[in-house]
């Protein structure tokens, strides 16, 4: 049924029950039937054929809807298929549609439970003084009340953020292994700079609001992929504080996909990596120098070397990669014992 039926049929509802309740003298113990008593989907699920549209002009997604795409202020064309956003991506491949809309549509359940799941990042008078930080805010996917939270930011060479590949579903599988998952997409330019203040920020505003979210504040994880394994990288090694957030611990795990990444601290937190053997942007050799350098300061490492993928493979699904972020998950989890 389509989104305007469904809003009809249920306008048609409450002028019926009002008018019931009008016809009839309500005695004290007697309700009125409101719009609050009737109940319907907020947004239907996406099909595998899903177009832009569905999300731009999504119910669920109001307010953001731009946020889940890849470019910030880029007009889109409505009748793209969501299965045709490759040249969105560049430097993606394995882009799996069905693994897209899975994790969307677990959004759109949460909203159409009444769950709030996006917050922004910055106030309206920050966002007034610098525009740029529009671009950012927070998407919640949520596991057990009171488990520890995973940030994860997509890459896109900060050029881009592709959440719909590397973000959303990653946040999926650790939500439903328990886990809290927050996806941040951030601002793009200057070198990734201002991406990890964005990063920075997300984990100092969960910090803050972590009664609300229901979350523990202990044995956080840092998850990215391409350009966000490196925002992921920084706040590992130098915490939230460098970044212009709060004095905050680092991490207890860093979660790395396919990136090449130099910085070293004098101490490291365990560290899961993936690459693809295949990969012509960022070849393993460049991730197992920092993995050598990392062992010899003594940090715990555990490596995946997947064979017959390239770059930007995200979750993996139909690949020799899939399944690894149940593996990382389980690494950050002994992380904390």
């Amino acid at each position: 049924m389509r989104q305007s039926q469904t809003y009809f049929i249920a306008f048609l509802l409450l002028a019926f029950f009002g008018q019931s309740s009008c016809a009839q003298e309500a005695g004290p113990a007697q309700a009125q039937t409101t719009l609050a008593d009737i109940t319907w989907p907020i947004s239907e699920h996406l099909a595998s054929d899903a177009r832009l549209a569905d999300i731009l002009d999504n119910p669920a997604f109001a307010g953001f809807a731009e946020r889940i795409l890849p470019w910030h202020g880029r007009r889109y064309d409505p009748a793209m298929p969501l299965g045709h956003i490759g040249p969105l991506v560049p430097y993606h491949t394995v882009l799996n549609v069905e693994t897209m809309v899975s994790a969307l549509n677990l959004v759109i359940d949460e909203a159409n439970a009444g769950q709030t799941i996006f917050y922004e990042l910055y106030s309206e008078a920050e966002i007034r003084a610098d525009p740029s930080k529009a671009a950012a805010g927070l998407f919640v996917f949520r596991g057990r009340p009171g488990a520890p939270f995973a940030v994860i930011a997509a890459g896109g060479a900060f050029s881009h953020v592709a959440s719909l590949h590397e973000g959303f579903p990653y946040a999926q599988g650790i939500s439903e292994m328990g886990f809290n998952a927050f996806v941040v997409t951030y601002r793009t330019g200057q070198g990734g700079r201002v991406a990890t203040e964005d990063m920075a920020r997300a984990i100092a505003w969960i910090f803050d609001n972590a009664v609300r979210l229901e979350v523990s504040t202990l044995d956080y994880s840092v998850w990215g992929s391409s350009a966000g394994a490196r925002m992921a990288a920084y706040i590992g090694s130098h915490g939230p504080a460098a970044f212009g957030a709060d004095d905050l611990p680092k991490p207890a795990a860093v979660i790395m996909a396919y990136t090449s990444h130099s910085d070293l601290a004098a101490t490291e937190p365990p560290t899961f990596v993936v690459v693809g053997e295949d990969d012509r942007i960022a070849p393993p050799i460049n991730m197992e120098r920092r993995i050598a350098d990392l062992r010899r300061l003594g940090t715990l490492v555990e490596y995946h070397r997947f064979p017959n993928v390239g770059h930007g493979f995200g979750a993996g699904i139909g690949t020799s990669a899939e399944g690894w972020i149940a593996q990382a998950v389980r690494f950050w989890d002994a992380a904390q014992k």
